[in-house]
This record gives C-alpha cells, sequence and structure tokens, in this order.
C-alpha cells in the first residue's frame, strides 16, 4: 500500500538509532514489483537511498546496496531509470572494501544494464569498460563471476556491436577472458562459464575477430577441449556441460570466419568431440547439435579433418548420430557430405562402412531438411561411385526416389538421383 511505502521511506529517512532496521524492512518490501513501482514514484525516495548507498558508514551503505539490488530487479524500465543517480557509486564502489559489497554492485549493474538502454548509454561514458576491466583481474572468484555477468549483459544489448564490442576489443578483457575460460578446471568454472559466454556473443556479433584470432583463440579453446574431454571419463565436474557449449560454439564460429583455416589442424580435436559426444549423449541431448556444428565448420572445407575422421574410424560413431533428432540426423548428414565432396577415396570409405542401408530408412523421413541432406549424400556418391548406384537399386532405392517426384522442393533433386541410376 502507499501508505506502508511512504512510512517505510519515513522510517529512513527519520535517521534514528533503527535506521537500519528500516532499511532491512524496506529492502524486503522491495521484492514486490509492485512496492518498486510505488517506491520510485514517491518524492525524495531515490535521493534518500543515494545518500545512504554513499554514506560513510559500512553497514548502512551495505543495506543501501541491497535495497538498489532488489529495486534493479524489477522488469519495468522506469525503475531501471529511477536508479540512474546511482551508476557512477556503483562504478567507483567496485574498487570496494568488502567483497560482498563489491559482488552487490556487480550483480545491480547487471541487472540494471539489461532492462534499460538509457542506464547503459549512461555507463558507457562513465567508463564501465575500464571499470570491468580492473575488475577482471581480481583474485576472487566470486567478483570474476560478477564480473563475466555484467559483461554478458553489455554484450547482448541490441547496440552492443557498434558501441560495446569495439570497446571490449580495444581493452585488455580479451585477454583475460580467455584466460579464465582456459583456466575453467583449475580455477572456477562459474566465472569460466561467464567469460566463455560473453565471447561467443562477440565471435557471432563481430565479423572479423582479428583481436581474438591474435590472442590465439583457436589453439587455447582447442586445448581446453582436448583437456575437457580427458576428464570426462573419471572425475567430469558437476556443471562441465554449461562451459562445453559455449566453447564448442565458440570455436565453431571462429573456424567459420575467413582467415581462420588450418588453424585447429589437430586430428585430437575429433577424438575429444566424440568423447564430449558419448558422455553427454543421454543427459545433455542440446550438446549433440553443438559438436556436429563444430565438426561441419571443421570438415567443410578442410580435407585434413575429413581424413582424419576416416583414419581414425571414427565414421561409426558418427552413423549412430544419424537417427539422434531432427537436426542431428541434418548435421551428421553435412557432415557425410562434406567427406564425400573430397573425392573417390573418400567416398568408397563412406560405403565400405554398409551406409547405404542406414540411408534408405532416411528418404521416408517427414522432414523435407533431412531428405534434402540425404539425396545431396547420394549425388555425390553416385558421381564418385557409379557402382553404389547399383547397389543402391538392389536394395530397393528406386522406389524410395520415387515417392519424391511430387514433394515440391525434392522433386528435381529426386529426378536427377533416378536418372543417374537409370544409366
Amino acid at each position: 500500500l502507499p501508505g506502508q511505502v511512504l512510512e517505510l521511506l519515513r522510517g529512513v529517512q527519520r535517521g534514528s538509532e533503527d535506521r537500519k532496521r528500516s532499511l532491512g524492512r524496506l529492502r524486503w518490501a522491495l521484492q514486490n514489483e509492485d512496492t518498486q513501482q510505488k517506491f520510485v514514484r514517491l518524492d525524495g525516495s531515490m535521493r534518500t537511498l543515494t545518500g545512504l548507498f554513499t554514506s560513510s558508514l559500512a553497514d548502512l551503505q551495505l543495506e543501501a546496496a541491497r535495497c538498489l539490488h532488489e529495486l534493479s530487479h524489477s522488469s519495468v524500465p522506469s525503475v531501471a531509470e529511477a536508479c540512474l543517480p546511482v551508476t557512477s557509486y556503483l562504478l567507483t564502489y567496485l574498487s570496494g572494501h568488502s567483497l560482498e559489497f563489491t559482488e552487490l554492485c556487480l550483480y545491480t549493474l547487471g541487472n540494471l544494464v539489461v532492462e534499460s538502454e538509457a542506464v547503459r548509454k549512461q555507463l558507457l561514458p562513465q567508463g564501465i569498460i575500464p571499470v570491468l576491466a580492473s575488475c577482471i583481474q581480481s583474485p576472487h572468484e566470486a567478483v570474476l563471476e560478477g564480473v563475466g555477468y555484467v559483461l554478458s549483459q553489455l554484450l547482448q544489448a541490441k547496440e552492443a556491436p557498434t558501441e560495446i564490442i569495439p570497446l571490449v576489443l580495444d581493452s585488455v578483457l580479451p585477454q583475460h577472458m580467455l584466460r579464465l575460460v582456459c583456466s575453467g578446471l583449475k580455477a572456477g568454472m562459474g566465472a569460466a562459464v561467464e567469460f566463455a559466454w560473453c565471447l561467443h556473443y562477440i565471435i557471432c556479433r563481430h565479423k572479423d575477430n582479428v583481436v581474438l584470432l591474435a590472442l590465439g583463440a583457436v589453439p587455447a579453446l582447442t586445448s581446453l577441449l582436448l583437456d575437457l574431454a580427458s576428464q570426462i571419463p573419471q572425475d567430469a565436474p558437476e556443471g562441465l556441460e554449461l562451459l562445453v557449449c559455449p566453447v564448442l560454439r565458440c570455436l565453431s564460429n571462429l573456424l567459420a570466419q575467413t582467415g581462420c583455416q588450418g588453424q585447429g589442424q589437430d586430428g585430437r580435436l575429433l577424438v575429444a568431440l566424440f568423447l564430449i559426444l558419448q558422455c553427454f549423449l543421454q543427459q545433455h541431448p542440446f550438446l549433440i547439435q553443438e559438436c556436429l556444428w563444430l565438426l561441419n565448420n571443421l570438415t567443410a572445407d578442410d580435407p585434413f579433418f575429413c581424413s582424419a575422421l576416416l583414419s581414425l574410424d571414427l565414421l561409426p560413431a558418427l552413423l549412430q548420430l544419424l537417427t539422434c533428432s531432427q537436426m542431428a540426423t541434418v548435421l551428421a548428414l553435412t557432415v557425410l557430405c562434406n567427406v564425400a565432396e573430397k573425392g573417390v577415396t573418400q567416398c568408397q570409405r563412406l560405403l565400405q562402412q554398409p551406409l547405404l542401408p542406414r540411408l534408405l530408412p532416411l528418404l521416408t523421413l517427414p522432414d523435407p531438411e533431412a531428405v534434402g541432406q540425404c539425396l545431396e549424400l547420394l549425388h555425390l556418391l553416385f558421381l564418385h561411385c557409379p557402382e553404389a548406384a547399383t547397389d543402391f537399386t538392389r536394395q530397393g532405392g528406386h522406389q524410395a526416389l520415387e515417392q519424391h517426384q511430387s514433394t515440391p522442393e525434392l522433386q528435381e533433386r529426386a529426378q536427377a538421383l533416378l536418372d543417374m541410376v537409370r544409366q
């Protein structure tokens, strides 16, 4: 009720002995979204809270920081904007005296950044990037996690590609992010996960990742995946999949960008990928497509990885993924196409796997994308190994192709394959 909110504010303003208790009651009340909006509308409310937040009494300051933290949780932009007067203090106090206080300031900033463009626009000239660049060198895991949280919110903002990412890349942040991600298993998993997502947001929203490539991001992340895979069978730490996911994405997107070909040519990476797949197949199936995306980007234009996939005898494991999920089917077929494209020898190796019996059931799937990719693979196999077309007909493939003659997006490819089979 407005009267109660006003009473709470008066209790805080009176300056009596129990001011800290009044702040505690206010903090409790500010957990309610409705109360948050009523509070910021009251005349002098934010001025009072800011005064206590900048007070020289540490216990009052901490309690006021907790109140601000509650306000920062609001999803109403006007509440976040009411906090604009405190942003410069929040930044100043990040070099604060107590760990809890620094942590509170970080998470309050992170929450405000999510909700309000006005807050982000104010924080950039106030120097949030240099301040975070200083905080990321803290020895405290809790502070590092907080920095990762603020940074990941900033990097997801709609104006990040033009206004935030260039500032981040010009600072010392990227080298420290990479260091913390790669020491995740030894240092702290929480901070490593946050910074791995930060790197992902930079890589996928920024066309030219010269800075990260120059810092050795590809070999560093490759080496990290090898470490993670070697941990898996014995003592995989809790929540390992949360780190594996953004690391796979970072590496995948970096390899898809120009200037990266040949940077990660280490056959052990393929073995690591299949170990990760095996480990997480049952409990975290979302990682299957992440691994396959990376596998696709590794094999797309790179004969080295296509040969390694065959020579390391990883094809049987890849073929098992053909029926995992719709997305896995399409991606596994795409990887097989990458291999088949390389020519006769590779196609012969694929056909030795008994590949054709695996492909026939896929032609009856209701998903045109999967069927289309399957037709693409058959085309490459028939092109390089005409005898495969004869085997395919013998196994009843002719009928499987005929049923797609009436599917608009597939009929041309199905017809072309039927012509190849007839020849």
